[in-house]
């Protein structure tokens, strides 16, 4: 368990490969377990304890925060333990790799504490991770298991974090760790990944054959899944095909030669569903529409209206249900078909007040909006969240 782990996170697939690797890797490891507090009494859970010489558990709840993060950090770096395993969804693996990373790193701090405007943090890249992590996640689609990314939320908004050492080293994809995840839960993961590998392939202009063939295979698959979904429900067979897809799309080739700010819906919607207390995917879908409209309709800021249109007659061609050749009007299609929620509501001074964080943390000379002014960004807004009725009020 010593020297620098080999980068991307190995995957184990299989509660047998992974009680496999414990007996050949673990034996003797002290071992803390981070685990979401609602969780602590799951399947899962005690799996792990069974594998791997657990000497404390720690139960977390709640999205994590700077604070919450630091104290972890200090708590890891204090202790016996040579390995982390976490347990739990994208918030709490979130929380789990900034702890693990600041605590072999107390230079991290600064770079998370520092006075700035943009909701992009860069980690050095020389920062490696003294305590080995095996992230086991328990919902579908963020793929916060393999990824290079971590969200914490700060006083300023929640703030996207990006550096190597944040991948986990190991991850573990079976549909143990998501049994009993509500079945709009498992849809909802099936769109996040589908709208991360969409959104990229859609967002950048160049076209890259081998890459583009892997990413609408990528897609279609993730489409053929989430009709599976709700239609015969999400099985082990589903909740397992999803996880390892939803992995692949942050795998380096989808980002190959790309603009590293190709999913520009991702920013819109992180500010969004912050503001108004909503899940991502309900920002995400709310606004799916609107963007691929305005793409369609030629702002290249948004993407490519070729390559949507030529994403979208895939999925069109591999969807089990006739949806609409526009790829606005089909999106929304496919929302419907999935019951995703996308009909959230805000007040016009609300979404005045969301432009402007938006532009303030990804845009105004910073390069994630891609030249999206205050007003483009309100207007999309404005086109996807309308105004309550006055039955809500």
């Amino acid at each position: 368990m010593t020297g620098r782990w080999p980068q991307p996170t190995r995957v184990l697939p299989s509660v047998a490969e992974f009680t496999a690797w414990a007996a050949r890797h673990a034996s003797g490891t002290r071992t803390v377990l981070l685990v979401d507090a609602h969780l602590t009494d799951s399947a899962i859970a005690a799996l792990v304890v069974r594998a791997l010489p657990v000497h404390e558990v720690v139960p977390l709840d709640g999205p994590g925060t700077l604070e919450s993060v630091v104290a972890l950090a200090d708590r890891l770096r204090h202790g016996p333990a040579r390995l982390v395993a976490a347990v739990g969804g994208g918030s709490l693996l979130d929380q789990a790799k900034l702890a693990t990373a600041l605590a072999g790193d107390p230079g991290v701090l600064p770079r998370l504490t520092a006075p700035q405007r943009s909701g992009l943090v860069l980690l050095p890249g020389e920062n490696t991770r003294p305590l080995p992590l095996l992230a086991v996640p328990t919902t579908l689609g963020t793929g916060a298991e393999v990824s290079r990314v971590a969200c914490l939320n700060t006083a300023q908004g929640k703030r996207l974090v990006v550096g190597r050492s944040l991948a986990p080293e190991l991850a573990l994809h079976d549909p143990l760790a998501t049994t009993g995840l509500p079945a709009e839960l498992a849809v909802e993961g099936v769109l996040e990944a589908l709208f991360r590998v969409a959104g990229v392939y859609v967002g950048d202009p160049q076209d890259r054959p081998v890459e583009d063939a892997l990413a609408g295979t990528l897609a279609t698959q993730l489409l053929g899944l989430g009709y599976r979904a709700v239609e015969d429900g999400p099985g082990e067979q589903v909740r397992g095909a999803v996880a390892r897809l939803s992995a692949l799309t942050h795998g380096d080739w989808l980002q190959l030669d790309r603009d590293p700010y190709a999913l520009r819906g991702w920013y819109l919607a992180n500010e969004l569903s912050t503001a108004l207390g909503i899940r991502k995917m309900t920002a995400v879908a709310a606004l799916l529409p609107t963007l691929f409209r305005r793409t369609t309709a030629g702002d290249g800021r948004l993407g490519s209206a070729e390559r949507l249109e030529r994403l979208w007659n895939e999925l069109r061609s591999a969807a089990p249900r006739p949806l609409p050749a526009d790829p606005s009007a089909g999106i929304a299609a496919l929302l419907e078909h999935w019951g995703v929620d996308h009909r959230p509501t805000a007040h016009p001074a609300d979404l005045d007040a969301i432009a402007r964080r938006t532009v303030r943390a990804w845009g105004a000379g910073l390069p994630a909006l891609g030249g999206l002014t205050l007003g483009d960004v309100r207007e999309i807004l404005g086109d996807a969240v309308p105004a309550p009725g006055p039955a809500a009020r």
